[in-house]
């Protein structure tokens, strides 16, 4: 989440927490929150979500280096599980 965070700051509003940060790209909002699993929240048109998705999808995976990554969207609820751990998106 902070690297993402770092990454996309440079050309994007970002508000980083401890724990929670959201991302204003262009294609929609971007929410994270970090506990014991990453749960990432997208809010965008229905045109362009799936492209939203994928952006988020191919950055995370980028910036997880050799971390076991797997993304499962879905609808409504988008989950994402990360080497077993599971982050929904709503």
């Amino acid at each position: 989440m902070n690297r993402l965070c770092r990454h996309w700051g440079h050309k994007f509003p970002v508000e980083l927490g401890e724990q929670q940060s959201t991302i204003t790209l262009p294609l929609g909002i971007c929410r994270m929150v970090c506990t014991d699993i990453l749960r990432v929240d997208l809010h965008s048109d229905d045109q362009q979500m799936a492209q939203l998705q994928q952006v988020v999808a191919d950055h995370l995976s980028r910036m997880a280096g050799s971390e076991q990554l797997t993304i499962d969207w879905r609808q409504p609820g988008l989950k994402m599980t990360e080497g077993g751990k599971g982050t929904e998106h709503e």
